[in-house]
């Protein structure tokens, strides 16, 4: 309906309202007298002409009525009442100027109640019409729709519900929700009963004879949609996890309407809660960390300004990435200094220019190449970065007096089997090494997979998805440490307070998942099924383990701070003193010349553990 026809009608409303407050209260058309004929047609043209402008000052004239919710309502009220306080004044002005001889006070509140049920009335139609009238769910208006049963009975699940009710080309028919919310059970909701709590789902489907499920809880933990998923897989109804309303129930499913997927969903255990004393010797302090615009590095980042750090060196080499991250960070911790810094950490006499004006006292070594198939193409590059460039930073952060140096490392780097993996292994020695001969809190954090970091199977997966699959596996039985982002850095700034220099620490990571599960479960909570999306196994990759170790069998774990983090000591460590520093030489010469090779050759020499994927023949598909 038009504006101007609402305006016409509230008019039309405010003539009526004031006439049956004066029947109400004086018996208008039987005991009418010239004084109360005076005071009505007085009150009449005060309020013809003062509501309307208030009700327009006020927006009920500029809002779109068939979608009016409990806000437009306050407005509505609050207009009204605006408009009889204005109504009350003017009347207040006719009886002392003479003009209305008498006015009943009473008279004003009856018209206020009459015109604000008037008015809301006139609204509320608008959207009764324009939703149609259903005095109950149209149930069997369509024999054909499925009967479905909605997991979730909060805001989400009572908009799923109406959409279903308003668009019968859905061919839905709601026949209950399932809530663990005890006072709901056994209420209505736009017509559906609330039948059981979650767990119930099952019997629910048989007593119901639903032939799906649709979940709606858009906020619920990744295990509570899981448990969801996995009982309807029991019950054999198809379920989907909500992305959007009306589209996703209409098939219409695109990359838009995916289900937000909470990294943390995918871990099968419960996230690590941070201590708030772990990062205390961070504070006042004057912090470098490398590779700082990448996943873990901007995260430490992030945390170690949250720890209020005197300064922030932001050392990368890809300058969009340590734009951004250096932007996020100045507004989000405007009193920490941040300084960035576009730099290799493999050009020596650029370091000890960072290191002599920045004068940092604690360092996160964060930058390396860490892309297991790119690094078996290019080893050259491997050595250079992960080994050649820890090496030089190391011996700068020395000669800068360094108190603290943390280099990130892998699990990758046990039993290793890829260059990527030696290369970490050789970067840990040199950090253990350097430790041990000078004293220092020079210590290696080794972690598995981490959950959404750029280039790792989660971001790919999810694209994968977005295509419709397949969803590539190179192995059925590959599995792999996870955590989160956040954990991941966490635990790191942790065991960089715990440690006494020298130490390996391994991070508490839970037990490893098996790259399909995740798979599906991503696929699951994005809202689909596996199903929908296929799986395609492609055979492992050269330098690729089926399984990842936190440490080599026969070395000594204990705890180092708590539950989350281990200190790790190995028997079968590279080579160190001057052997070390010989190969570190030889591996620098060998990628100089592109003699990938020699450079497997040395790595098999210094690490004993060390497997070489030149040994084996290339991967075969799996069936």
């Amino acid at each position: 309906m038009r504006n101007r026809y609402v305006l016409v009608g509230d008019v039309g409303a405010i003539v009526l309202c004031l006439l049956g407050a004066f029947v109400l209260r004086l018996d208008w058309f039987f005991t009418q007298s010239p004084e109360q004929t005076r005071a009505f047609a007085y009150a009449v043209v005060a309020g013809v002409l003062a509501k309307p402008a208030v009700f327009h000052a006020f927006g009920l004239y500029r809002r779109y009525w068939r979608y009016a919710g409990m806000a437009d309502l306050l407005v509505v009220v609050t207009a009204v009442s605006a408009a009889s306080a204005i109504l009350a004044l003017l009347v207040a002005l006719g009886v002392m100027a003479g003009v209305v001889p008498f006015f009943p006070r009473s008279i004003l509140a009856i018209d206020w109640l009459l015109t604000l049920a008037c008015v809301a009335g006139i609204r509320l139609s608008q959207r009764v019409v324009a939703e149609g009238w259903r005095p109950g769910p149209r149930a069997e208006a369509a024999p054909a729709a499925r009967r479905v049963l909605i997991a979730g009975a909060g805001d989400a699940g009572a908009l799923v519900v109406r959409e279903i009710q308003k668009n019968p080309q859905l061919g839905m028919h709601p026949v209950g929700y399932l809530d663990d919310h005890p006072p709901k059970l056994g209420k209505r909701i736009y017509g559906v009963p609330v039948v059981a709590p979650l767990a119930g789902l099952e019997d629910a489907v048989a007593r119901y004879d639903a032939a799906e499920v649709i979940i709606a809880m858009p906020t619920a933990p990744g295990a509570v949609v899981r448990s969801v998923l996995e009982a309807c897989a029991s019950a054999g109804v198809p379920a989907r996890a909500l992305p959007g309303l009306f589209e996703l129930l209409d098939g219409g499913v695109n990359v838009n309407r995916l289900r937000q997927v909470d990294i943390s969903d995918l871990l099968r255990r419960a996230p690590i809660s941070p201590q708030p004393d772990a990062g205390m010797y961070l504070q006042g302090r004057v912090v470098l960390v490398t590779g700082a615009g990448g996943s873990i590095g901007s995260e430490i980042c992030r945390q170690v300004a949250h720890a209020r750090a005197a300064r922030l060196i932001l050392v990368g080499h890809g300058e969009n990435s340590i734009f951004d991250i250096a932007n996020r960070l100045r507004d989000a911790h405007p009193q920490v200094q941040i300084r960035s810094v576009i730099a290799d950490i493999r050009d020596a006499d650029r370091l000890r220019a960072i290191f002599a004006a920045e004068h940092p006292a604690i360092v996160f070594h964060a930058a390396a190449h860490k892309h297991v198939p790119l690094m078996e193409e290019h080893p050259e590059e491997a050595v250079t970065n992960n080994v050649v460039g820890t090496r030089t930073l190391v011996d700068v952060a020395l000669g800068a007096g360094v108190e603290r140096f943390v280099l990130i490392s892998t699990d990758k780097a046990v039993a290793p089997t890829s260059i990527m993996g030696a290369t970490k292994r050789m970067a840990e020695a040199i950090v253990r090494r350097a430790a041990a001969q000078h004293g220092r809190a020079y210590l290696a954090v080794r972690f598995g997979n981490v959950l959404g970091s750029r280039g790792s199977v989660v971001p790919f997966f999810k694209q994968q998805i977005e295509r419709g699959g397949p969803v590539t596996i190179t192995h059925p039985d590959m599995n792999r440490f996870f955590m989160t982002i956040p954990e991941a850095a966490y635990l790191v700034i942790k065991a960089g307070g715990v440690s006494r220099g020298g130490e390996l620490f391994v991070l508490n990571m839970g037990e490893p998942v098996r790259i399909v599960d995740l798979a599906r479960d991503l696929i699951r909570l994005s809202g689909l099924t596996p199903d929908d999306v296929p799986v395609v196994y492609t055979g492992l990759r050269p330098g690729e383990k089926l399984s990842e170790e936190l440490w080599e069998p026969e070395s000594l774990v204990e705890p180092a701070g708590g539950s989350d983090v281990f200190r790790v000591r190995e028997t079968h460590d590279a080579q160190d003193g001057p052997a070390l520093e010989r190969a570190i030489e030889e591996l620098r010469l060998a990628a100089a010349r592109g003699d990938a090779l020699q450079i497997h050759r040395i790595l098999s020499d210094c690490i004993p553990t060390f497997v070489s994927s030149l040994h084996h023949g290339p991967a075969q598909p799996v069936a």
